[in-house]
């Protein structure tokens, strides 16, 4: 897949399962990966571009912070889809920020333990 900067929360969980229902493997190859693309991370097979940047944040509502019961609810699911220690950094850390992106290189995300794409 190439540069993909995110999208609502529903739309991407329909075609998480639709990817996952059907066995797909996907190739997170682009230059961003942003925002609800970064819960492809989850997916049984997926690798990454060591040199695509990640963007990381909490759910929102257009912008706005969530009430904290919906806020930790919708972050429970965001969370479900990313392996360990992934995971737990975004729900110490990542889901907090509202406004902006917490910006992770593919290479960190391979030291996470997703693995890496073969080289084309």
């Amino acid at each position: 897949m190439g540069s993909d900067r995110g999208g609502y929360l529903h739309d991407r969980l329909v075609e998480l399962e639709n990817l996952k229902r059907n066995g797909v493997l996907v190739e997170i190859r682009g230059r961003i990966c942003y925002s609800t693309c970064t819960m492809f991370l989850g997916l049984p097979g997926t690798c990454v571009d060591p040199d695509t940047t990640f963007g990381f944040h909490g759910p929102s509502r257009s912008g706005r912070r969530l009430a904290q019961e919906d806020f930790d609810y919708f972050s429970q699911i965001m969370a479900a889809y990313y392996p360990e220690p992934l995971k737990s950094w975004f729900m110490t850390k990542a889901r907090n920020r509202i406004n902006g992106l917490y910006k992770v290189k593919g290479r960190e995300i391979i030291q996470m333990g997703v693995p890496a794409c073969r080289t084309a």
